[in-house]
């Protein structure tokens, strides 16, 4: 199934799950509402997913004058994978790791953590780089953007669902609160696992291994790469990010670990299995 096909697909399950939601907690008038509501978000996830995530976390953009080394790095790889120059970010946060975001290779935005600039060798960053190019270049980066919107519009629902069951279950019965209230719990129980299961539909585990072997490719260094990948999975259990499970399938590496909730949400293939094809790129 292409990108452009997904991203469809993502959008109109969106709308569905806003309308019917309206429609359960607000009868007509919050179906009138709910369908204004996708409207908007819809445009939004479009032109604005990008910028959303970049918020999330307090990325800022950078350019040659204040990292100069990450920008030739990355102009240098753009020319050799045939690509327009993208926007740079710097995510304040020692925990090393990376992502690109954008709407097509035009608008891409490639962001990087303040650790990951310490703490990797320059062949070991340029891997890193050409890989989230190769997101760029395989134009994953619209769907992966409007997914993980898509999850935190769900996971806000799911949190609402909860409030209203909170407040309803404390009412009485008589003014038909109870069943809301039983609605709500049912919703928040069912709409979580479902945000996890859109970005897994949606983001396929294959896209990692295309990225890895592309990269490797425009890099012309798959060990480069392989290293990179070996040291991301060492500091990033030591120095984890805060991140939010939504939007973590955009990183170059899982950032989550620990509870089931959070591992609902991984979407990145084993780093050994990663690791063992680039090495076998260089042999």
């Amino acid at each position: 199934m292409s990108n452009s096909v997904k991203t469809v697909l993502l959008l109109g399950l969106m709308t569905g799950m806003i309308l019917g939601i309206g429609q359960l907690f607000g009868g007509p008038q919050g179906l009138v509402i709910a369908f204004v509501f996708a409207l908007l978000l819809n445009f939004g996830s479009y032109w604005f997913s990008d910028k959303i995530v970049l918020a999330m976390y307090q990325a800022r953009e950078v350019g040659l004058d204040e990292a100069p080394e990450l920008y030739r790095i990355v102009q240098n790889l753009t020319l050799r994978a045939q690509l327009p120059m993208p926007r740079l970010y710097i995510i304040p946060s020692e925990s090393p790791n990376a992502f690109a975001t954008g709407r097509d290779p035009e608008h891409a935005i490639v962001a990087v953590t303040e650790g990951i600039l310490r703490i990797m060798k320059r062949d070991e960053l340029e891997g890193v780089i050409a890989h989230e190019l190769s997101h760029v270049k395989n134009r994953d980066i619209l769907v992966s953007s409007i997914a993980a919107t898509l999850a935190g519009v769900i996971m806000m629902l799911a949190n609402m669902a909860r409030w209203a069951a909170i407040f309803g279950a404390g009412r009485s019965e008589r003014d038909n609160e109870g069943a809301g209230g039983i609605l709500g719990l049912i919703a928040m129980s069912v709409l979580a696992p479902i945000a996890a299961v859109v970005i897994q539909m949606a983001i396929s585990r294959s896209r990692e291994y295309l990225a890895d072997a592309t990269g490797a490719k425009v890099s012309g260094n798959p060990l480069g790469l392989a290293s990179a990948l070996e040291k991301l999975e060492r500091s990033t259990q030591v120095v984890p990010l805060e991140a939010r499970p939504e939007s973590a399938h955009l990183f170059i590496v899982n950032p989550l670990s620990g509870s089931a909730l959070l591992n609902l949400f991984s979407t990145h293939p084993p780093i050994e299995e990663r690791i063992a094809r680039l090495r076998a790129m260089a042999v």
